[in-house]
């Protein structure tokens, strides 16, 4: 945009009661340097709208047309135009004013005090205590054009103050409301920020609250916003699939097991837990681990127990409370050896993958039985082990074993529809990870659903009687290898 300006001449050009400096703008505006866009506002910019310039330069705009105006109520939380263009602040007076694409509200009140936060030159933008009271006040208006926020908006931010950085710092921003209600005279507005805060610590009836994910963290169940929206997405875009049949060809008991064997042989490679063959089957026939590998050893034997016994995994949760008991009774066999890991317990400590950071510990409950809303809306087989396997995995509810109980999930919807399970080999690690990543990251569900369809096709060929025979299978598409190695790719 800057190639656009001539040469030493800024994008905003205030006019000037100096006698010399009026004529010096008049002449540039009469020369085609600069052009008129508000009153008493040039600019150098020739070619985009007024609506954008001001936008792009909207605080130092107010800082200079208004000094000591604080931005205010719902805009001070905001900090731009609402979608019909309303922008409030706190000023000497009450009154209208406009600018291209933006009308200010000015309402009378309290010059910037002491916390303020300053924007722009002698601009200023109430604090987060003096707005949130701002915003608990009555407004006539309704929506966009109202000066203050949803009430449910306002008790979701006091709600993100306490998941973030726990009651000590809600109990911290109420003791500094207070003060400013003293100071301003929002006594009344302070007394129901009292309540909000007093039902999210559970000190007062949680009756008051209107916003879902406050409400929860009243009851003592807070849940991740963020992740529940995710979760939203992958169950719309399963919703709107028909997903085809696949029976699966290994229901015999000796098929079911062999198939087990593979399906937490690769689940654990994924992991990196890595046996050869020879090596994993011992481990499964004797019942006894590898000399110096034993934890390792464990992980595949308790993967194995589980995957194998059709009782087991015939089992799948009717509320989100039976969830909650599925996950931490498998866990506790799958991790059986990992005492350091709390085998059967969520975490109490935060976990990360790179730079992501799954659910804070202090919500993996409340989230798993918010995501169970969604889970208990599906109906076709396929759709609930997608959308199962993904949740717990996002969530990633314990320490260690995240992926791989996730995986077994999966597979339970699927044996208690008689499906056919789904096992990621080698040559499909990096696929079933980056579509993960992309639906976690971009949001995008097509490819999760679209990789977990070509798994459960490609997995549906691998059938045998004997583990030689299931084997054998395996070798020939190229399931052992690294995926640099092999010729198949899911996306």
């Amino acid at each position: 945009m800057e190639k656009n300006l001539p040469k030493q001449l800024q994008e905003i050009i205030f006019g000037s009661s100096d006698p010399s400096k009026s004529r010096q703008i008049a002449k540039l505006e009469k020369d085609g340097q600069i052009r008129k866009i508000a009153p008493r506002i040039y600019s150098a910019n020739l070619t985009e709208t007024p609506e954008v310039i001001i936008r792009r330069n909207l605080f130092s705009v107010l800082a200079h047309l208004y000094p000591g105006a604080v931005l205010s109520h719902r805009s001070a939380l905001e900090f731009e135009p609402t979608q019909t263009g309303q922008l409030f602040l706190t000023y000497k007076y009450t009154r209208k004013a406009k600018l291209p694409g933006i009308t200010i509200r000015f309402l009378e009140g309290e010059s910037a005090i002491e916390g303020d936060n300053p924007l722009a030159g002698k601009l200023f933008a109430s604090q987060l205590e003096r707005a949130l009271l701002e915003n608990l006040q009555v407004s006539r208006k309704q929506g966009d054009d109202s000066k203050i926020l949803p009430i449910d908006i306002i008790e979701e931010k006091l709600e993100q103050v306490v998941r973030i950085n726990g009651e000590e710092a809600l109990n911290l921003l109420r003791d500094k409301a207070k003060k400013i209600a003293a100071q301003l005279g929002f006594q009344k507005e302070f007394k129901k920020l009292d309540k909000i805060v007093s039902a999210l610590l559970s000190t007062r009836p949680s009756k008051i609250l209107t916003s879902p994910v406050a409400a929860a963290r009243a009851f003592g169940v807070p849940y991740d916003p963020g992740r529940v929206e995710l979760f939203e997405i992958l169950f719309r875009a399963l919703q709107q699939e028909e997903f085809k049949d696949r029976p699966d060809p290994n229901m015999r008991i000796s098929a079911f097991r062999n198939f087990a064997f593979f399906e937490s042989y690769f689940s654990n490679y994924i992991e990196g837990t890595i046996f050869n063959i020879e090596d994993a089957m011992k481990i499964i026939e004797t019942r006894q681990p590898i000399p110096a590998r034993d934890e390792d050893s464990h992980d595949v034997l308790g993967t194995y127990n589980i995957v194998s016994n059709y009782d087991e995994m015939v089992i799948t949760p009717r509320s989100g409370e039976e969830l909650i008991e599925i996950l931490q009774d498998r866990h506790a066999e799958l991790l059986s050896a990992r005492i350091s890991k709390k085998p059967g317990q969520f975490k109490d400590r935060n976990n990360y993958a790179g730079q992501t950071q799954f659910v804070d510990f202090q919500l993996v409950r409340g989230t798993l039985i918010k995501g169970f809303d969604f889970y208990q809306a599906l109906r076709q087989p396929f759709a609930k082990a997608a959308y199962m396997m993904f949740i717990v995995s996002e969530i990633h509810p314990f320490l260690d074993g995240n992926g791989r109980i996730a995986r077994v999930m999966m597979n339970a919807e699927l044996v208690t529809t008689e499906q056919a399970r789904i096992m990621i080999p080698t040559v499909y690690r990096d696929d079933y990870l980056l579509a993960l990543r992309r639906l976690t990251r971009q949001r995008e569900a097509d490819a999760y659903i679209k990789m977990l369809s070509r798994a459960q096709e490609f997995s549906a060929t691998i059938t045998g009687n004997k583990m030689e025979q299931m084997q054998d299978k395996l070798t020939q598409s190229n399931a052992f290898m690294e995926q640099s190695e092999g010729r198949l790719r899911i996306l």
